[in-house]
């Protein structure tokens, strides 16, 4: 049994008993979490997926730590102009251990998801059938055409009419220059 929950922007597929690091909750070390934000959930047989948000669906558990990632170098730089920046940054982060997840009448919902998704392939498969079917035809009838092409050309081809291109124009006359 497994969700996926949404939690400070970001997406955690999460189980029970497994711990989650994610962004910064509020709360001391042993509260209770519950993320209401579930987008997806399956109990092994079938799986329900929101639009966005599943109703009756959430993950309970609770806060097993509060602390700061480990540190990245935030270094920015600009070449021929001496600039050089350096800075450490350390993403806070609370840990969650997962309790439970919690399910309310969600096997109506999944029963007719699954009937509508079936039908789909089958069409699907009809249609390579008749693809395949035609290719063959096609590679029957290709080798015909081949031995016609090959004939063609061992005859000389005809020679294309070449189109005369219109004379260029020609310049105008000089003017005379008056000589006075």
């Amino acid at each position: 049994m497994y969700a996926v929950v949404n939690s400070g922007g970001k997406q955690y597929k999460v189980q029970k008993g497994e711990v989650l690091r994610v962004e910064k909750l509020s709360g001391d070390v042993g509260s209770s979490v519950t993320f209401d934000r579930v987008l997806m959930f399956s109990d092994g047989e079938s799986v329900s997926i929101g639009q966005p948000l599943l109703d009756g669906v959430s993950v309970e558990g609770h806060i097993v730590e509060q602390g700061k990632a480990k540190k990245i170098i935030v270094f920015k730089y600009k070449r021929r102009k001496r600039f050089r920046r350096k800075k450490g940054h350390r993403q806070e982060f609370t840990a969650i251990l997962i309790d439970s997840i919690n399910a309310k009448g969600t096997k109506a919902a999944k029963g007719a998801e699954p009937k509508a998704e079936a039908k789909e392939p089958e069409v699907k498969k009809a249609a390579p059938k008749e693809a395949a079917a035609q290719k063959e035809e096609a590679k029957k009838v290709a080798p015909k055409k081949e031995t016609a092409i090959k004939a063609e050309t061992k005859k000389a081809a005809p020679k294309k009419e070449t189109v005369k291109k219109a004379p260029a124009k020609k310049a105008a006359p000089k003017k005379e220059s008056k000589e006075s």
